[in-house]
């Protein structure tokens, strides 16, 4: 992701550099909440045993509080989820939270709750998810990433190979329409009334 401000919360491995924002460090998977960086990405190799179809959530050390996008990816890993790094076309995406409108409003909390799909083969997945902090906006300012990548286990699964699939890194460019967008632009005229999210669309 070259030209981007990249703060990691743990895809592979967790940047001490984000102790001052907001980290997704915990899992929650059929009803259970886990420790911190259990399945998470930190410093484990196992996987969340979670039935296709079911909620899972992810939670921040601290309530997320920059204005952007909440994205989340899948990658069906071809072997065991330990020894898969996400590399290749490989990234679905299975959910976009923008803003609410009218008013622009973002959804800023620390647990995001969603459903895995339900079609999806079972198997072991990397689930990713991702906040596109746009509070400074390009390109006076630089948006930020804040990520996490969690170990799951699907069971129960169907036979639907999910897409379009694309590469992270090399999904976004600094000129995609979602991540040069001003929160801002209201300030002395009209505020927006649509937002594009970064990435393929669902």
């Amino acid at each position: 992701m070259k030209g981007f401000s990249i703060l990691t919360a743990g895809l592979l491995t967790l940047s001490s550099q984000v102790s001052g924002h907001y980290i997704f460090q915990q899992l929650t998977a059929n009803n259970v909440k886990n420790p911190t960086f259990t399945y998470i990405r930190k410093n484990t190799n196992y996987n969340s045993p979670v039935t296709a179809g079911s909620a899972v959530s992810f939670t921040t050390d601290t309530a997320v509080y920059h204005q952007g996008p909440i994205s989340v990816y899948m990658a069906k890993a071809p072997g065991a989820a330990a020894d898969f790094d996400g590399s290749g076309n490989v990234w679905f995406k299975i959910l976009d939270i923008g803003p609410k409108f009218p008013g622009g409003t973002w959804d800023l909390k620390q647990t995001y709750t969603f459903n895995l799909p339900k079609c999806v083969p079972s198997g072991d997945y990397l689930v990713r998810i991702q906040s596109l902090a746009i509070h400074n906006p390009y390109p006076g300012g630089t948006p930020q990433f804040y990520i996490s990548c969690a170990q799951v286990t699907i069971t129960g699964g169907g036979s639907t190979d999910l897409g379009p699939k694309v590469a992270i890194p090399g999904a976004f460019k600094k000129t995609d329409p979602g991540y040069t967008a001003n929160i801002y632009s209201g300030l002395y005229r009209p505020r927006p009334t649509s937002c594009v999210v970064l990435g393929m669309e669902l």
